[in-house]
């Protein structure tokens, strides 16, 4: 039996006609955006239509005096377009669903179609945390932190990635001659947006200025100059 919005107790077309899912079509959008939710290849002949956000809440349904939207968390942000286009503006992360357009044909047979919409809010601003500087026998060990709940950190030194097996929230790194880098990127993203902090140094144990950058437990002993290079190991 097809799901009914809680709503509404009077009868409807679709609840005797059954239909095996089709394939999900999939779409990752950021939150505060306008959204298009369009199916193709919908046929045109229909006694009626309607949208699902899941499977017990009807968005809007569609018959010959025109669309009827039911009360949901969708209030006054969608509407339904040409060609059975469901419009949602300004989504939430709760908007997040594998939507249903359920259509019943003339012949009394239902077709149900899928697509999945999930809603992400922009990352935060991340802030690079300098966990320690020591110097030691002309090598520097830097301890660094970028951490983001539930999101990981990229690392780019003097705009060049670190390798893969090094990306977490925390760069722990010997600077040598050899590897020395004069900035420090952290970098967070996800499916729709990305932001980044850098850390600048002279040296490689002697920070110049960064964008945001946090002390909290700090350990600095620099005790010679280091001839600096840009070479990575």
């Amino acid at each position: 039996m097809l799901p009914r919005n809680t709503e509404t107790r009077s009868s409807s077309p679709f609840e005797d006609s059954l239909e095996s899912p089709d394939a999900s079509d999939e779409m990752t959008v950021i939150s505060g955006s306008n959204v298009t939710l369009k199916i193709s290849n919908v046929t045109h002949n229909y006694k009626q239509l309607a949208w699902f956000y899941n499977d017990n809440q009807k968005i809007v349904e569609q018959e010959s005096k025109g669309p009827k939207y039911f009360k949901s968390q969708f209030k006054d942000r969608v509407r339904l377009g040409l060609d059975h286009t469901l419009f949602i503006y300004n989504v939430r992360k709760e908007d997040s669903s594998t939507y249903i357009l359920k259509v019943l044909k003339e012949s009394g047979k239902e077709i149900s179609q899928y697509i999945s919409l999930k809603v992400l809010d922009p990352v935060p601003e991340p802030v690079i945390k300098i966990e320690k500087i020591q110097e030691e026998s002309n090598r520097c060990h830097l301890k660094l932190s970028c951490e983001i709940e539930g999101l990981s950190a990229s690392w780019y030194g003097d705009s060049r990635p670190f390798p893969k097996e090094i990306h977490s929230n925390v760069l722990e790194i010997t600077v040598n001659p050899q590897n020395y880098s004069k900035s420090y990127t952290c970098q967070v993203s996800n499916a729709v947006s990305s932001k980044n902090d850098t850390v600048y140094f002279t040296l490689p144990c002697t920070l110049a200025r960064s964008t945001g950058v946090a002390w909290i437990a700090t350990w600095l002993a620099v005790m010679a100059p280091i001839v600096p290079g840009l070479l990575w190991p």
